[in-house]
């Protein structure tokens, strides 16, 4: 509600958001209140896809990028898991909803799944994009070992997302990867997703953003929620690597 307001409002602090402006007569303030709204409109996401599904799929991967990838470069980490069983494994990779510059205002684009500004609203939006994504897919492979992969920032999407299928619909994947990446602390215990679900936690020896420590205790944690935990390093730094990659998928 508009006011008038002397200089000295400014050192006050206020329960909801505002804007103070220059007001007349001088001297001064006007304090104008400010109300967010949501609205929901249709939305073009885009996925990229190895293989065709059909009932008889075995195996249906459904990985998701890092913060700053495309889809399109992501998915070809796992084209050799792909060829190795052309009929029976499918790779599924969703591109996060927010695309942008990776330098500047032009030249190559990347591609995110969330940022700290409106975090919940844009977690919903991953719930729904993935749940519309995945259902078609169990409806046409109805008996093939779901396999989801997090990459990076990818493993707190995958992770929040399978956490609020198995409280709201029942289901999880046969087997969680999380690569380079965490369980969401805000996400546990997830007593409905974890407990019983094989989980393969991978990093790097040299991963400039998880040490050894911080990858222990993630392990620890997850094991205490009840989930199947193993843990794999490889030599490398903040990547995939398609030789543990393969041995993981059995290839």
């Amino acid at each position: 509600m508009p006011g008038h307001w002397p200089r000295a409002a400014r050192s006050f602090e206020w329960a909801a958001p505002f804007l103070v402006v220059a007001g007349k007569p001088r001297g001064l303030l006007t304090v104008i209140f400010l109300v967010e709204h949501h609205l929901s409109v249709p939305r073009t996401a885009r996925y990229q896809q190895l293989g065709e599904l059909s009932a008889a799929t075995k195996q249906l991967w459904l990985v998701l990028h890092g913060y700053g990838q495309l889809a399109e470069y992501f998915i070809r980490h796992f084209a050799a898991l792909h060829a190795a069983d052309p009929a029976g494994t499918v790779i599924v990779a969703p591109e996060g909803l927010s695309r942008f510059y990776l330098n500047g205002t032009k030249g190559r684009v990347g591609a995110s799944w969330m940022t700290s500004a409106d975090r919940l609203t844009e977690i919903d939006d991953q719930h729904t994009y993935l749940t519309a994504l995945l259902r078609p897919m169990l409806a046409i492979a109805p008996t093939a070992d779901v396999i989801v992969l997090g990459f990076s920032q990818g493993t707190a999407t995958a992770s929040r997302w399978l956490a609020h299928m198995a409280s709201t619909e029942g289901w999880r994947p046969r087997r969680l990867l999380l690569w380079a990446g965490d369980f969401p602390a805000d996400t546990l215990p997830a007593p409905n997703l974890l407990p019983g679900l094989p989980i393969d936690m991978v990093c790097g020896d040299q991963d400039e953003y998880i040490s050894y420590e911080q990858f222990r205790q993630q392990a620890d944690t997850l094991k205490k929620a009840g989930a199947l935990v193993s843990t794999f390093q490889f030599s490398g730094g903040h990547t995939l690597n398609i030789n543990l990659l393969r041995q993981l998928a059995g290839y």
